[in-house]
C-alpha cells in the first residue's frame, strides 16, 4: 500500500496554470484600469487577487500555512505589485509544482482562512485559474483555451446538486441560465455566476 501511495499522481494545474501564462504577455499597461467581469475588479485587481491566490495555494498545498493561507480574500481589495509581468509567472510554476506532490491531496489544509481537504483545495485552485483566467482574456480581448479536464472539473464543483451551493454563490454569485447545449466552457461560466458574452462595455 505504501507503494501504491508514494506513486499516486497529485493534481496537474499545469494546463489551467499555463493558460494565464499565455494571456499574461499580451496584457497592454493601458488595460489595467478597464472592467472585467468581475464586477469590484479592474483588469489591475483582477492580476492582483490572481498572484494573492497563487501565492496561498501553493502554500496550502505545500501544507505552509500562515499568512498566506488564513487571510480571506475578502479582507482588502487586492493591489498589483509593480514586478508582477515576472512576479506572477515564477509562482505560478511554484502552484503548479506544489499540487503535483500526492502529499498535496492528503490530509487537511486551508486558503482564504478556511479549511479544507486536500483534494477539495485542489478543485478549488483549478477552478480559481479557470475563471479568472477566462475573466482575463475577456477583460482584455484575448482568446480563452482552457483544456476540457480543468472545465470539467469546475463543472462538477460549480454545478447544483445534494451538496449546498451557498459557498459557491457567495463567492461567484447564482449561476446565470446557459442553453443545455451551449459549449462547456460557456456552461461552466454560467455556474460561476458569469454572463458567457460578456464584453468590456456591454
Amino acid at each position: 500500500m505504501e507503494s501504491d501511495k508514494a506513486t499516486a499522481p497529485g493534481l496537474d494545474l499545469g494546463p489551467a496554470a499555463r493558460q494565464i501564462r499565455d494571456l499574461l504577455g499580451a496584457v497592454d499597461d493601458g488595460q489595467l484600469s478597464g472592467p472585467t467581469p468581475c464586477p469590484d475588479y479592474s483588469v489591475r485587481e483582477l492580476l492582483g487577487h490572481l498572484l494573492g491566490l497563487t501565492v496561498a495555494f501553493r502554500d496550502a498545498g505545500l501544507k505552509n500555512l500562515g499568512a498566506t493561507t488564513d487571510t480571506s480574500p475578502d479582507a482588502a481589495l487586492p493591489t498589483l505589485p509593480a514586478d508582477w509581468r515576472t512576479a506572477l509567472p515564477t509562482l505560478l510554476d511554484e502552484l503548479v509544482a506544489a499540487w503535483r506532490s500526492p502529499d498535496a491531496l492528503e490530509g487537511m489544509t486551508r486558503a482564504g482562512g478556511v479549511d479544507l481537504p486536500g483534494e477539495v483545495a485542489g478543485m478549488v485552485a483549478r477552478n480559481e485559474l479557470v475563471v479568472h483566467g477566462w475573466d482575463l482574456a475577456r477583460a482584455t480581448g484575448q482568446d480563452f483555451r482552457a483544456d476540457e479536464a480543468s472545465l470539467r472539473s469546475s463543472e462538477a464543483m460549480l454545478a447544483p446538486g445534494d451538496d449546498d451551493r451557498s459557498g459557491a454563490d457567495a463567492i461567484f454569485g447564482p449561476p446565470v441560465p446557459v442553453p443545455d447545449d451551449a459549449p462547456l466552457v460557456d456552461r461552466v461560466i454560467g455556474l460561476s455566476g458569469r454572463r458567457p458574452d460578456w464584453r468590456p462595455g456591454a
